[in-house]
């Protein structure tokens, strides 16, 4: 990990890709952000159980670009975007309050046309250019 924790420290960019599972990530991303994201590293703890201090100020943008089987509706009006939610408030808003977040979700991923996946890849160039 110490080669992640490296390149981290040093990202003004950070694209984390990855599927969306039960309106959560896979383990596997779950145990980067655990390991790669931790005390020390992305943040301090603050004091007497304060807010925590980040450490991450050079990380200038992070995208989250992830597919989803669902349709559009179940995760934002049922569930609130839980992904984007814990990625944008507790992750990056505590490690990296500055970074501007953009998420992008690609909805109903088993039935996607090539048409529309054209367009989603035109929406993920878009917000890697700024």
């Amino acid at each position: 990990m110490e080669r992640h924790i490296a390149a981290l420290g040093a990202a003004e960019l950070l694209v984390l890709a990855f599927p969306t599972w039960w309106f959560g990530p896979p383990a596997i991303m779950k145990g980067w952000l655990d390991r790669v994201m931790a005390p020390g590293v992305a943040f301090d703890h603050g004091r007497d159980f304060g807010p925590i201090v980040p450490k991450l100020p050079g990380l200038k943008q992070v995208i989250a670009i992830t597919t989803l089987g669902s349709p559009w509706w179940v995760d934002r009006l049922v569930l609130r975007r839980p992904v984007r939610r814990v990625l944008k408030t507790a992750v990056f808003g505590g490690c990296a309050p500055n970074a501007r977040f953009t998420y992008l979700p690609f909805y109903q991923a088993e039935t996607a046309t090539d048409d529309r996946i054209a367009r989603f890849e035109t929406r993920i160039a878009r917000a890697i250019d700024g």
